[in-house]
């Protein structure tokens, strides 16, 4: 009888410590998500981030907005390659650095056939480029050679280990202010740092892209998380 007038004497003693203790760590820490600048109307929102504006690594994690407007992780967290020289905030062309900002996804390319996107999909050959001259009237488009004078210098598209599967990230797009930087995409790493690029192993790139919709407005977030999030 003592020892269990003991062990209800504990129990009772660590009752409001249970009450106290989480959930669990997911009900604990609010989503990444929810603290991002930039996502606006997205109801998909794939988020590259890290602690450090130099750094060439990042993490990825997708999430998506369910009707009752609560946000869940679809995938990651995982490990991606970004630029050379990490973040950017003033970015430029040739510098090595991924930009920062919220930017939509502006479509789908790649070597390889459509793996089964919901998007367009641009199966590109050895004719397609993205041009990267800050004098072309083509600068940061999708163009086809030949050149014909109107690019000095442009990327090829047709990369089978990179561009194998790769989402067009809509940065510069809109105004492709001249010098700000061209030729930003999600694509299949190589194993090193990118020129500008974020890029993930296919096994992960793919089942992203099979995933994001049209109609969810979808959204890339940029940037160490202390540039991105309120």
């Amino acid at each position: 009888m003592r020892r269990l007038l003991r062990t209800a004497t504990v129990l009772v003693a660590l009752l409001p410590l249970l009450a106290l203790a989480p959930v669990s760590a997911q009900a604990a820490t609010p989503l990444l998500v929810t603290r991002l600048k930039g996502v606006g109307d997205a109801r998909q929102v794939i988020s590259v981030t890290n602690t450090s504006w130099s750094s060439s690594y990042a993490t990825v994690q997708a999430f998506e907005k369910s009707a009752n407007g609560s946000w869940r992780r679809v995938f990651g967290p995982w490990t991606a390659r970004i630029g050379r020289n990490g973040f950017g905030q003033d970015k430029r062309e040739g510098d090595g650095q991924s930009p920062v900002g919220a930017f939509p996804v502006r479509g789908m390319f790649g070597v390889n056939a459509n793996p089964g996107t919901h998007w367009g999909w641009l199966r590109v050959n050895r004719t397609d480029v993205w041009v990267d001259d800050p004098g072309s009237r083509a600068y940061n488009l999708h163009m086809r050679l030949p050149a014909n004078g109107r690019w000095r210098s442009a990327e090829s598209m047709y990369q089978p280990r990179a561009y194998a599967y790769a989402a067009v990230i809509g940065y510069n797009t809109a105004t492709r202010t001249p010098g700000r930087g061209s030729a930003i995409f999600f694509h299949v790493t190589t194993g090193s740092a990118t020129a500008g690029c974020v890029s993930l192993p296919a096994s992960q790139l793919v089942p992203v892209l099979k995933w994001l919709g049209e109609s969810t407005r979808p959204r890339f977030v940029l940037g160490p998380e202390s540039a991105v999030t309120s």
